[in-house]
């Protein structure tokens, strides 16, 4: 229970004093421990320890703080649970957003008048023409997936559109647009009547939003920032899956329009967008998107029709497509003879099966299920005797994802686990081996689902940083309680606890979450809590009940538990890589099974 609230404090802490201060207020509740315990002739090291808190508190933002070249002056800082933010500011020409170091996003200066003759309208980065597109429609409805400093939202009001959705998860960029420090400076478009400002998953508002968009528009929404600091479990979004362009497809309006821009995804995401409108049984699946590249922006352009596309519109939808713009745009679908052989006129034609054998990149579809998209290496392009050759990105076919995490389990295997071994070769007493097999089963499923959950219930929530509270919180809590009556129930009823929630979560959880989906987010994490709990109340009992088996000796079986976990954590993430979520549950469960036969089958644990 301590630890479930802890969660919720720590949370708290980053986003009221900011996450450096919080890095070391969280030592506190131990302090005060080792206070309380201490006889009163021993309480000075921790009362030295408190005043030192408070020196390193004070002092955070310079401890915290790393050398690095900044990309311009940087004229502020946030840092809170959701991300660490910076504004940059260009010389007066405009200004960034950064996002934990990796991603970033600009906000252009605008003085809120819109009624100016072309020539003085703003032209942007990335400039893709869409009013192309919005004046298709007498009163266009549009969505931005991922608004960030909200020069999607700037270019839909200047090309007149009548209702924008500006959707973006972080809750303080949205805050710094609305009525924060960038809201002047962006001519508060935020706060403009045709604006609608949601702070939500976008996947998440589209699935429970009841009407229909004329134009969705996605301008690089994912981030790198997760899976650059590490974090594998949050590092993907559901913005790129199979079942997120059926999502889209549905939520279009009769003539409705997505565009879709990415850097490195678009051969994954074409695999996706033909295999969900053939499973939703459109006709002439081909017929209604094309594919553009923009070489000198190094992008690529997904454009998706509900209706089936005219030559008219592919060939002018993001301005006229000539030969002397070739090098601005041009379509790679359907391509031009000259370039039918690239890759994603060969995904079209042959299906991305047929073409994988000849690409760097992992093009199999992206679902739900499996929603890994920047995971785009395979390990076909590893070879250890030319690795400085090798570009390590996972866009070029490097499976830097997965390298790391072997590695890291390498270091678990060889550095950590030899220590709990090690008093074997002691003098005293010794855990027997079936109960130490029992300890590293249950910390390495206990883990494995706890991660699993966190990205799954991510799409059901709407926010990673929701769901790290809602599971952890939950699982904590249930688990505390569990271990208060685990000697209440006989030794097998705490596995098919799990065992059967795990059947439920695979057959029918799926379902029923997404039924739900049109909920808004307070209750989606009511209905959240209340699946996961009964889950946390038995994942809480077999450890007290091993406990009560090996007495003394708990202390080694808390150590070869917790290492257990780290093995769990990183085994599982390769699971989910390869084989997808239901597997990675699948492989917990049995991992349980065999903890409930080793501690009701085995005999003379102590």
């Amino acid at each position: 229970i301590g630890a479930g609230s802890g969660v919720i404090i720590s949370i708290l802490l980053m986003n009221w004093f900011g996450t450096q201060n919080a890095t070391f207020l969280i030592a506190i509740p131990v302090i005060l421990a080792a206070l309380v315990i201490s006889p009163s002739r021993k309480r000075l090291i921790p009362v030295t320890l408190l005043i030192m808190l408070v020196i390193f508190t004070i002092n955070s933002n310079r401890l915290l703080k790393s050398n690095r070249a900044d990309r311009a002056e940087v004229i502020y800082t946030h840092w809170d649970a959701m991300a660490k933010l910076r504004i940059y500011d260009f010389g007066g020409q405009y200004r960034g957003i950064e996002i934990d170091n990796a991603a970033n996003t600009p906000v252009y200066p605008f003085d809120g008048e819109f009624n100016k003759p072309d020539s003085l309208k703003y032209t942007f980065g990335i400039d893709v023409n869409i009013a192309n597109l919005i004046h298709r429609f007498d009163s266009c409805v549009f969505l931005s997936l991922g608004a960030g400093g909200g020069t999607d939202v700037l270019q839909a009001l200047q090309e007149g559109a009548t209702e924008v959705h500006a959707v973006e998860v972080n809750p303080y960029i949205n805050q710094m647009m609305t009525d924060g420090e960038l809201a002047d400076y962006s001519g508060n478009i935020y706060n403009d009547p045709r604006v609608k400002v949601i702070t939500e998953d976008a996947r998440a508002y589209v699935r429970r939003f009841t009407n229909t968009f004329d134009l969705i528009y996605s301008l690089s929404s994912n981030t790198f920032s997760a899976f650059a600091s590490g974090s594998f479990a949050l590092a993907e979004n559901y913005l790129f899956t199979k079942e997120a362009f059926r999502d889209y497809w549905n939520s279009l309006s009769e003539n409705g329009y997505m565009m879709m821009e990415h850097q490195f995804y678009v051969p994954r995401l074409v695999s996706e967008l033909r295999e969900a409108l053939m499973s939703l049984g459109v006709e002439d699946v081909n017929a209604h998107f094309a594919v553009y590249d923009l070489p000198r922006m190094r992008r690529k352009i997904v454009f998706m029709s509900k209706q089936p596309l005219t030559d008219t519109i592919r060939n002018n939808a993001f301005g006229e497509m000539t030969a002397a713009n070739f090098n601005d745009i041009h379509l790679l679908y359907p391509a031009a003879d000259s370039l039918s052989d690239n890759l994603i006129n060969q995904i079209v034609e042959k299906g991305w099966r047929e073409v994988q054998g000849q690409s760097p990149v992992n093009l199999s579809p992206s679902t739900d299920n499996r929603p890994f998209s920047a995971q785009l290496g395979m390990w076909k392009n590893v070879h250890i005797s030319d690795l400085k050759t090798v570009k390590p990105y996972e866009f070029f076919g490097f499976p830097l994802s997965r390298i790391i995490i072997v590695i890291i389990l390498l270091v678990v295997v060889i550095v950590m686990l030899p220590l709990v071994l090690l008093p074997y070769l002691l003098p005293g007493q010794k855990l027997k081996t079936l109960p130490w097999f029992y300890f590293f089963a249950i910390g390495m499923a206990f883990m494995m689902l706890e991660i699993i959950l966190i990205q799954k219930y991510t799409l059901f929530i709407g926010s990673s940083g929701y769901t790290l509270i809602v599971i952890l919180t939950t699982l904590l809590i249930g688990s505390g309680i569990g271990s208060r009556y685990s000697n209440r129930v006989n030794d097998w009823l705490p596995f098919v606890g799990i065992l059967t929630w795990l059947l439920l979560d695979i057959t029918l959880f799926n379902g029923l979450k997404y039924s739900l989906g049109g909920l808004t987010v307070v209750p989606r994490i009511i209905v959240s809590v209340i699946l996961i709990f009964p889950l946390g109340f038995f994942m809480g009992m077999p450890f007290p009940k091993a406990v009560r088996r090996v007495g003394e000796l708990v202390d080694w079986g808390f150590a070869v538990n917790g290492i257990a976990s780290t093995v769990g954590s990183t085994v599982v993430i390769l699971i989910a890589f390869n084989f997808g979520y239901t597997i990675a549950l699948i492989s917990a469960g049995l991992i349980y099974l065999c903890a409930a036969i080793f501690f009701n089958v085995g005999q003379n644990w102590s």
